[in-house]
C-alpha cells in the first residue's frame, strides 16, 4: 500500500501502467473512494497512454480520517484548496513533477484549485460535472438536494439504500443498473464507512468560497466535461467553468447524469486522451 503525506494527513494511493508515459491523476468526489475509478476504467487509460495514479481523499477510504474535526459550516476542518495540496503530495511521493489532472464533481473544484495554486505540477486540467463555487450556476434540483443534504446512512443496509437511491435521481437515466449499483456500495462500505468524513468534506466545499474570479488567470489547458442529465450539478456548472477559463474547452455528453456508467467509459477516456496528449509536454 503507497501512502503520501500532507502534514498530518496520510493519503492512500495506487498506480497503474508505467511512469515512464505521461501521468494522469484522477481525484474522486464527495465521498468517494479511488476505487469508485474502477480498475477496469483505469486500465483502459493505461492502454490510451497514461500512467494513472488514484487515491483516497482525507476523510474517506484508507486515507486520513480527521475523526476529532467539526462538521459543521462556521467551523469547516479544511478547505478545498487543502486538498488541492493532498494531491500534490501524492504527486511529490509517486515522484511526478508534472502530471494530468482529472477531477469529478468535488474532484472537479479541487483540480481547479489545482491549476490556481499549483499550475507548475499541472500538464492539463479536466474538469467533468463540477462548478465554481458561484450560487447562480450548478444548481441541484430541489429532489437532488434533498437526498444530498438528507439523513446519511448508519449501516450497510442503509448505505447501499441511499446509494441507490442518490442513483435513481441524478444517474444516467439511460444506464440505470440497480444490480451495479448495489455492487458498488457494497464494495465501498467494506472497505469503508464514515458518513461524517463525508459531511466535512461537504462543508470543506460550502466554506471554500470565492475561487471563480481566479479562474480568469488560469494558464493550464483546460477540458470541462459535463452531462445534460445531470440533476445533482446543473450543465449551467460546466458551461460556467470553460466561460472562465482562457481558452478551455468544453464538451456535453448527451445523455450523462451524475455518474460514470462503464457505457460511458470508451468515450470519456477517447476525449480526455485526445485533449490530454495534445499537451503532453
Amino acid at each position: 500500500m503507497a501512502t503520501a503525506k500532507n502534514g498530518t494527513c496520510s493519503l492512500h494511493y495506487e498506480t497503474f501502467g508505467s511512469p515512464a508515459d505521461p501521468t494522469l491523476l484522477m481525484v474522486n468526489g464527495l465521498g468517494s473512494q479511488c476505487i469508485n475509478y474502477p480498475t477496469e476504467w483505469c486500465e483502459m487509460f493505461v492502454d490510451a497512454g497514461f500512467h494513472v495514479i488514484r487515491f483516497d481523499n482525507r476523510d474517506v477510504g484508507l486515507s486520513t480520517h480527521l475523526t476529532d474535526a467539526p462538521t459543521d459550516d462556521d467551523n469547516a476542518a479544511y478547505r478545498v484548496l487543502d486538498m488541492a495540496d493532498d494531491a500534490v503530495a501524492v504527486l511529490d511521493a509517486a515522484g511526478v513533477e508534472r502530471a494530468h489532472v482529472m477531477g469529478l464533481s468535488m474532484g472537479g473544484m479541487i483540480v481547479q484549485h489545482l491549476a490556481i495554486h499549483h499550475r507548475d505540477r499541472l500538464l492539463s486540467m479536466v474538469s467533468v460535472m463540477s462548478r465554481t463555487g458561484e450560487g447562480a450556476y450548478g444548481q441541484s434540483t430541489p429532489e437532488a438536494l434533498d437526498r444530498l443534504t438528507g439523513p446519511p446512512a448508519t449501516d450497510r443496509e442503509s448505505a447501499v439504500a441511499v446509494h441507490i437511491e442518490g442513483q435513481r435521481i441524478w444517474g444516467s437515466p439511460e444506464f440505470a443498473d440497480e444490480e451495479r449499483w448495489r455492487a458498488d456500495a457494497e464494495r465501498a462500505f467494506d472497505r469503508s464507512f464514515d458518513p461524517a468524513g463525508v459531511t466535512r468534506q461537504y462543508f470543506a466545499t460550502v466554506a471554500s468560497r470565492g475561487w471563480a474570479n481566479d479562474l480568469a488567470g488560469v494558464t493550464t489547458p483546460t477540458l470541462v466535461v459535463h452531462g445534460t442529465a445531470d440533476t445533482l450539478i446543473d450543465i449551467s456548472g460546466g458551461r460556467r467553468t470553460a466561460e472562465l477559463i482562457p481558452g478551455a474547452e468544453f464538451v456535453a455528453i448527451e445523455g450523462m447524469g451524475h455518474d460514470y456508467p462503464p457505457e460511458l467509459w470508451e468515450r470519456w477516456v477517447s476525449e480526455v486522451a485526445s485533449f490530454c496528449h495534445r499537451h503532453d509536454t
